[in-house]
């Protein structure tokens, strides 16, 4: 048993262990003492306030550099497209779903019918909000942050408030949507509804990060590089081009040939790229992008024109 298992078993401060039927509580900030009571934890607090710090943000930095596998769509259980314009979320089952599928559906059934529930399309903006409000009740974090996106646009009947689309988008990130602490990140940068914060900013990115949103990790590694932080900041992009983000890919390869990465980590994050690329690829999808429900760059879907 090593010292850490053993300094566990027993109060930090006053040394009483569990085999005095005592219920000992552990830090909550570093996971790596417990206590038998508040008061001990107060007395030791000056003794061990550095080293908890020190482990909380290793602990930190941990779950932050984590990778995070890519959402599937829920019906070709294809990693979801990296695009975001190329997967649709839908208000009727609350499911996000790949563009190839709904095209899919289109081809063989001749309808716009939700690919996923059957569900016909949305009538009206009116139905559209109250097909939201019922997901939101049941803690569905994307429609907080569809919701959060009409009051940012002033869209769908809705007037423009950002400040009402940040508190959505704050609770869409808390039920686990990491682009609605995105785009809070970006209101905070931007002075969207609130004063501008930095430090605020940076922090959403970061838990839209953990969530595996990549663009989030590219904002993180260009304040980390502004900051002179050059490691921290080829980390973020090394986990961004390995999610499939191409410019990101491009700045580790300008690492690579300038020094900060080596010739393993560019090489492993190149292949990890182009095997997230193969995959998220599709006939279907392919069809739907070279479909005339394709052109310009925009979706032209019956169900989207209203």
């Amino acid at each position: 048993m090593s010292g850490t298992d053993i300094d566990m078993l027993s109060c930090a401060n006053c040394g009483k262990g569990e085999e005095n039927s005592i219920n000992l509580k552990t830090c909550t900030a570093c996971l790596s003492v417990k206590y038998c009571s508040r008061d001990c934890q107060i007395a030791h607090r000056k003794q061990h306030k550095k080293e908890c710090k020190k482990r909380a943000a290793e602990l930190y930095d941990e779950k932050l550099f984590k990778e995070v596998e890519r959402e599937e769509c829920p019906i070709c259980m294809l990693p979801l497209p990296i695009d975001v314009v190329q997967s649709v979320f839908k208000s009727c089952c609350g499911k996000i779903i790949c563009r190839g599928c709904i095209y899919a559906m289109y081809v063989n059934e001749g309808n716009y019918l939700c690919a996923f529930c059957r569900t016909m399309p949305k009538g009206s903006d009116e139905e559209e909000i109250i097909r939201l409000k019922k997901l939101m009740d049941k803690g569905n974090g994307e429609a907080f942050h569809q919701l959060a996106g009409y009051y940012a646009g002033g869209r769908s009947g809705l007037p423009q408030d950002y400040q009402k689309a940040n508190e959505l988008w704050l609770k869409g990130g808390e039920l686990g949507c990491a682009e609605a602490y995105y785009n809070l990140g970006v209101s905070y940068h931007q002075e969207c509804g609130v004063e501008r914060d930095d430090k605020k900013a940076k922090y959403f990115y970061e838990l839209a990060a953990m969530g595996g949103y990549s663009l989030a990790r590219h904002n993180l590694a260009d304040i980390e590089g502004r900051a002179g932080n050059i490691d921290r900041a080829y980390k973020h992009m090394v986990l961004a081009a390995r999610g499939g983000h191409k410019k990101a890919l491009d700045y580790v390869k300008h690492g690579y040939v300038n020094g900060p990465v080596t010739k393993d980590v560019y090489a492993n994050t190149l292949r990890v790229y182009q095997k997230l690329i193969d995959e998220v690829k599709s006939d279907q999808r392919d069809k739907a992008v070279a479909s005339s429900m394709f052109r310009n760059g925009i979706w032209y879907l019956a169900e989207e024109e209203a």
